[in-house]
């Protein structure tokens, strides 16, 4: 249970700031995987010039280049939504990690309201206590002090009696 509207901020500021983290590793880690277009793209071969490709062709040589480029593409697209799908198979997991710490977070929350209400508690008792010691040892000095006093008339007066 969130106390104050300060704790919600700072908790929506620590989620978004967690989940800014989990986007730069998840970005990092597909960079370093795939540090350029060509890699992605699996083309390794520098690119021949489209007039130098299609010179000399018929109709058909274009349409045959051009369903060969199709494919080529569709296979980039292909490597293209595995790297998506893979990053969002990482999102999934840091989405659920946050969920995971955010219940655990308000969990020790709750727990750390519960030792605090007790450790309150306790406190009061132990102020209680201690008034009640003070005055339990004064009464109690009040009550030797009169014990004290008794005895001294009792001896007195034995003393002025008997002599």
């Amino acid at each position: 249970m969130i106390r104050t509207e300060k704790e919600l901020h700072r908790r929506q500021d620590m989620l978004v700031n967690l989940r800014s983290k989990s986007n730069q590793m998840a970005s990092a880690l597909n960079m370093s995987r795939f540090g350029n277009r060509g890699d992605l793209l699996g083309q390794d071969n520098k690119p021949v010039s489209e007039i130098n490709r299609t010179a000399g062709l018929d109709n058909y040589g274009l349409v045959g280049l051009q369903r060969q480029i199709m494919k080529e593409q569709d296979e980039g697209l292909g490597k293209l939504e595995e790297t998506v799908i893979s990053t969002k198979h990482i999102a999934l997991a840091v989405n659920e990690e946050l969920d995971l710490q955010t219940r655990l977070l308000d969990n020790l929350d709750q727990d750390v309201d519960g030792t605090g209400s007790r450790l309150q508690r306790a406190q009061r008792r132990l102020a209680v206590l201690s008034k009640k010691a003070k005055s339990g040892c004064s009464c109690m000095c009040l009550v030797v002090m009169v014990i004290v006093i008794v005895i001294l008339a009792v001896v007195i007066w034995a003393l002025i009696k008997y002599l």
